[in-house]
Parts: C-alpha cells; structure tokens; sequence
C-alpha cells in the first residue's frame, strides 16, 4: 500500500474514531438526562396526587377519580396505585386489570419514602407520603413517549453525521495525504531519472525547510559521494590500465626488436635482464594492486587478533634489509619503556599491518640518502604512534594530502622506482584499524610519517 493511502487510512480512521467517541458520549449523555428528568417529573407527579387525595385528615380518592375522568392524567400511559400504610388498595386508574404489586416494593417505599425504578420502557417512581397523621404510598409509573422519541431523533441524526463525515475525512484525508507525499513523489521522480551516465553534478530539488527536504539534501551529499567515488574508480582502472600497459608494451617491444635478428650472448643476456627487471615492476604493480584492492575491504570482513607492534615491526626491518640487499639500516627505538605489553599491542589484521609498515619503511628507504630509517615507538593512554622518519627529499606541503591518492608521485619521486600505491594502501589499512596517518616534512628533521593506532 503506497504511503498517501496509508496516512489517509490512519487520518480516516482516527478521526472516525473520536467522533464515533464524541457520538457515543452525546448519546449516552442525552439519554441518562432523559431519564433522571422523567424520574423527578415522575416523582412530582406522585407527591402531587398525595398532596391532593389528603384532605382534612382524611384519604379523599372520590375527588382523584373524579380529577381522573378530567384533566388530571396528562403522562402517556400513566398507571397510578395508591396505598395506604396497612398495603390497602385504596385507588388505581386501571379498569378490568388484577393489581399485584409486589409486598417487597410496598415494604421498601415504606421505610425509604421514595422507589425510583425503570422497568423495559417503564418508569416507575413510588413515595411515601404524610400530612399530619395521615399517610399514603402512591405508584405512579409512565412511558416516556416523546423522550424516547427524541433520542430515536437523535441517533437518527448522529449516525447520519457520522456517515457524512466519513464520507469528508476520506477525501480530506486523501487530498491532505496527497499534499504530504508530494515532495517524496517528486523525489522519486527525479531520483528514478539518475543513472551512472548522468550522475556527475546531478542533485535533486526539494524545497522547504522539513524533514523530506532534509532527506532530500542527505540524497543529494550521497550523489556527491557517489560521483566522486565514480570518478576515482574511472581515475583508478585509467592509471591501472595506464601502468600495466607500459611495462607490457617494454616487454613486448624488447622481444619483438630481438627476435627480428639473431643476436650474440651478451645481447640475449642483456635483453633478459631488462625483461626481468620490466616484470619485476609489472610484478610490483599487480601486489600493489591486489593490496589496494584488499584494502578496499570492509573491517569485518578480516580477522583480528592481538598483535605486537614492537615485534611486527622488528620483523619488518629484517625484511627490508633482505629486500634491498644494501647497507639499509632501520633503527628502532622506544620514546619510553612500556610497563606491559598491552601499551604497545593493537587489535588488529597481522598481514594488513604488515604491508603498512613494510610499505612505509620501503618507501623511507628509497628516499633516504644513506639509506638510514628512524622508526621511533611511543604510547598513551589510548593510542600507540609508530613515527618512521627518512633524510630524503622534502615534500612540499601541497602535496601532504595528495600523496595518499592512488597513483599520484610527488615531484621529487619520479626519479625513484614506484607507482603511487603503496600510500593510499597504507591510508586504506590505517582507517581499516581506526587510526590516523599523517606525513610532514621539514628541513631539520627530514620527512616523517606518524601512524597512530588504538591499543589494547
């Protein structure tokens, strides 16, 4: 069911409810003023007839009989019984009809002085009655013929309002539902009109200033993000493809330039050794790549353990120093000595955090002049920072943040052997694990990166 016939369906049936409710009330209300009023003209009529039938000290019913066969019945269907104290019948209206009036009801008018009953459509008022020594019990009981008459009228009238006014709240409801629902019509609209061909600058118009046209600037940030998430991964499969062609296209030239002619050993030798060295690279941009590509992947879906950060990265400076096979020295030291192993141990992916440091620490080596890294371990109260620092070349500030790009090269790094992956790798793992990286780079100090990851 669509949203505009739901809020009419609600709006219709809440409405119709309250004034089902407000009905009822009116009804139950008019009705039970309805019968204290016929009670009490009931009982007025009742101490009328005593008041009249007592004369003189004596009970006169020849008058009331008389006043009967005139005027004085004025209630629709009126029976009227009189008692005297001993339960005697002493007057009824009633002609041809055996009277049996119950000794129970006698007895309780007697002590109570007043019966107020409705019996079916009946009611019934008895009192008892005394002036001077006399008394009498007088039963006058009545059908309220034109009340009764009158709430019929009246439930008539209140079901009939109730049915038109359904009738209005359901297309009120509909019309004011429509109204509602508009903007997110609209939003659909032009939501359903969005495609991977038109999604660049493409944004969704939503006036006001309610919730709809907030979920409609929320929808627009998410285009943005969108968009920009589009153009990365179209700058990303263009370089990607861009990388792996060029090393390719050397390897194919180079055999097709040498298998045109024969050619002596020491050609053959040197052809190999530059088609080793062109696979190499094509080598080093594929891992790159599938690291990239793993580094793209969800915290969820990687296993994490308990993992020292002092010993991975131990493990790291003996890997460089087998990779470069040069005089490559990482120096690693503590700002301060950890009280336990906790301060210096995250909860984190092992192989994830090991591609980090080898990348950061590769990388601080190939830059570095002597060949030198400063890897430095401090702790805090929540945080572990792993600061790797080299003597090479300064990065210009402009390029801090441009640096963590896939396949983006500084100005100083094209004479160095790369493809720009090896950053944004790390800044994927580093965010992966809920941590920071920064870079800076100064004339004293050389140029740094600064991992910061939480700890146990």
């Amino acid at each position: 069911m669509k949203i505009k016939y739901k809020i009419a369906l609600y709006y219709t049936l809440s409405a119709s409810l309250l004034l089902i409710a407000f009905a009822v009330l009116a009804y139950y209300f008019s009705a039970k003023s309805r019968k204290a009023e016929y009670l009490e003209r009931l009982e007025y009529r009742a101490r009328s007839i005593a008041n009249v039938i007592i004369e003189d000290g004596h009970v006169k019913v020849d008058l009331l009989r008389k006043l009967d066969r005139t005027t004085f019945q004025d209630l629709y269907k009126e029976t009227i019984l009189v008692y005297n104290p001993n339960y005697d019948l002493l007057y009824s209206n009633l002609k041809d009809t055996t009277i049996r009036t119950h000794r129970s009801l006698l007895d309780y008018i007697k002590q109570n002085k007043l019966y107020s009953s409705d019996k079916g459509n009946d009611e019934v008022v008895g009192v008892y009655y005394t002036e001077g020594e006399v008394s009498v019990m007088v039963i006058v009981s009545s059908f309220d013929k034109y009340g009764f008459q009158n709430l019929q009228n009246l439930r008539q009238i209140l079901l009939l309002e109730l049915l038109t006014a359904v009738i209005v709240l359901v297309g009120v409801g509909y019309f004011f539902a429509r109204k509602m629902v508009q903007p997110i019509d609209q939003l659909v609209q032009q939501v359903d009109s969005i495609n991977a061909n038109n999604l660049q600058d493409t944004q969704v118009a939503i006036k006001g200033k309610d919730e709809i046209a907030k979920l409609g600037a929320n929808f627009n940030t998410m285009l943005q993000r969108l968009s920009e998430s589009f153009d990365l991964q179209k700058s990303f499969v263009s370089n990607a493809s861009h990388e792996l062609r060029t090393p390719l296209a050397a390897i194919i030239s180079q055999l097709q330039v040498t298998l045109s002619k024969e050619r002596t050993k020491e050609e053959y030798h040197a052809l190999l050794v530059s088609v080793l060295e062109d696979a190499e690279n094509l080598s080093d941009l594929s891992n790159g790549l599938l690291q990239l590509a793993q580094s793209e992947l969800r915290q969820q879906q990687f296993v994490f353990s308990e993992v020292r950060i002092d010993e991975l990265l131990m493990d790291m400076a003996n890997l460089i120093h087998l990779k470069h096979k040069t005089n490559s020295k990482v120096d690693i030291h503590f700002i301060k000595v950890p009280e336990n192993d906790m301060l210096v141990t995250c909860f984190g992916n092992e192989s994830l955090l090991k591609v980090l440091f080898l990348n950061l620490i590769d990388n601080a080596c190939k830059f570095s002049t002597d060949n030198t890294v400063h890897v430095s371990i401090d702790f805090f109260t929540q945080y572990i920072t792993v600061q790797i620092r080299n003597n090479g070349p300064l990065i210009p500030p402009g390029e801090f943040n441009r640096i963590f790009e896939p396949f983006y090269r500084g100005e100083n790094a094209h004479q160095t052997r790369g493809h720009g992956l090896g950053l944004s790798i790390c800044k994927k793992i580093v965010q992966i694990h809920n941590g920071h990286i920064t870079v800076g780079s100064t004339p004293d100090e050389g140029t740094t990166f600064t991992v910061i990851l939480p700890h146990l």
